[in-house]
């Protein structure tokens, strides 16, 4: 239950692009399918709020188009390269930098979930 004083700063109307996007112009929605990020809590159906205006860095949470379809993970720097892998593990890594690079097409700045039964 909300304390009293979390409900003072309770406002009737929230703008959602005010407060979630800060480059209009650069700014995408994208639905998680599927399981690959659940071990860092985002799950099949939640929305992401992807920002490509942004520099990515390693430990970003980003979004790529490989074999043709757009995928998200973690940006990975290791000495053997720059790599998206996903929550749990590097089963599925995806290499971003040298020889058959994919480059990153966004950040992700924001999940949005759905918590109703």
């Amino acid at each position: 239950m909300a304390d009293i004083d979390d409900l003072k700063q309770f406002r009737p109307v929230i703008d959602l692009n005010a407060e979630l996007v800060r480059h209009p112009e650069a700014t995408f929605y994208g639905r998680v399918a599927g399981d690959s990020l659940s071990d860092a809590g985002l799950h099949d159906g939640d929305v992401l709020v992807i920002d490509r205006s942004l520099e990515p860095s390693d430990g970003s949470l980003v979004v790529c188009f490989a074999d043709g379809e757009f995928r998200a993970g973690y940006m990975s720097v290791r000495r053997d390269g720059v790599w998206l892998v996903p929550a749990a593990g590097d089963r599925g890594a995806v290499r971003l930098d040298g020889e058959g690079r994919v480059p990153v097409w966004g950040v992700v700045t924001y999940v949005i979930k759905n918590v109703s039964p």
